[in-house]
């Protein structure tokens, strides 16, 4: 708010204090009970109390709105952010990085997380994840010993699954109302994307997630197979299910129109791959179609998600969006 409003606003809102407090006993600490009774209002309008099971099914129940949250990988803490619960985080794992208020948070550590950093921070919810319990498991049962509330959210690999985890936290935090506004501006842009792709000559996609030697992809079952279903392209190596590790030369046999480099931990990556003996044959690179696209905004089940949808549908179509219809 700009602080000539404050300045506005501070004369009448003072004169209330004054008449508020004139009459001394009647302005004396209310007792206990009413105060008690105030906060259960409270807590009920908030949709407190909230029992839920999450990914693993262990059953939680938190009686008010959580004042303290650790989360411990990067898609809850953009959730947490997303709908309104990001003042309430005090801890996050080593790789949280957005938003990048994230970065200044308290770190819990990453594929190891620190049990004892968590416990000082006393929060009354732990969000951990079901993709990182052959890691996790151990530490968050030390944790639920502790008598914290850990709740595993579900490792989801649909549209559908990433909005009802969204509406889960949500939920948990008191931002159920919040958490359905941010599925329902994901769904608006999904549908944007839809319709500007729709009648679109279909193309061959080869997503790339790790350079050679090891090179892998995300085969059937997979985000990135469902987005490229979403905009009528074809992936590549949809015939499969989960992630692949990819011959080169299994590449070149198979020809793509389009070739995404989904890292970008490697320096001059779509050089890297063009260059690659025989992929001067390939389509995607006689045709200059080999584009980097942002990993963490087309992997993490998140509220940035339907951005993901947008920037591999610009990459694959990107006369679709040409002439102002971004």
């Amino acid at each position: 708010m700009d602080k000539k409003w404050l300045r506005w606003l501070a004369a009448p809102a003072a004169a209330l204090m004054l008449a508020a407090c004139g009459n001394g006993e009647e302005a004396a600490e209310k007792p206990a009970d009413e105060q008690k009774q105030e906060t259960e209002q409270s807590s009920e309008q908030a949709g407190f109390p909230v029992t839920m099971t999450d990914a693993t099914g262990n059953e939680i129940t938190l009686e008010k709105e959580p004042d303290a949250i650790v989360s411990m990988i990067p898609s809850n803490t953009e959730i947490l952010f997303a709908v309104g619960a990001g003042d309430a985080v005090v801890g996050v794992g080593d790789f949280d990085d957005y938003p990048e208020e994230a970065q200044e948070i308290e770190k819990i550590g990453g594929l190891e997380f620190n049990v004892e950093k968590i416990l000082s921070l006393d929060p009354d919810l732990v969000l951990a994840h079901d993709s990182a319990m052959g890691t996790h498991e151990a530490g968050l049962q030390q944790l639920r010993d502790a008598g914290l509330n850990v709740f595993v959210i579900e490792e989801a690999q649909d549209f559908e699954t990433a909005y009802e985890t969204i509406g889960q936290v949500g939920e948990l935090t008191g931002n159920a109302e919040e958490a359905a506004g941010v599925v329902e501006e994901m769904k608006n842009k999904v549908d944007e994307v839809i319709s500007a792709t729709e009648g679109m000559e279909p193309k061959t996609v080869f997503a790339e997630t790790s350079p050679a030697p090891e090179i892998y992809t995300p085969g059937g079952g997979t985000f990135t197979d469902e987005m490229l279903g979403m905009i009528g392209a074809e992936n590549m190596a949809g015939d499969q299910e989960g992630w692949i590790m990819m011959d080169p030369e299994e590449v070149i046999s198979r020809n793509p129109d389009v070739i995404l480099v989904m890292y970008s931990y490697l320096e001059g990556a779509v050089d890297g791959v063009k260059a690659r003996e025989g992929y001067s044959t390939v389509n995607a690179v006689k045709n200059d179609e080999v584009v980097q696209v942002d990993e963490n905004i087309t992997s993490r089940p998140g509220p940035r998600l339907a951005e993901g949808l947008e920037a591999i549908a610009k990459a694959v179509y990107p006369e679709a969006f040409e002439g102002g219809n971004e």
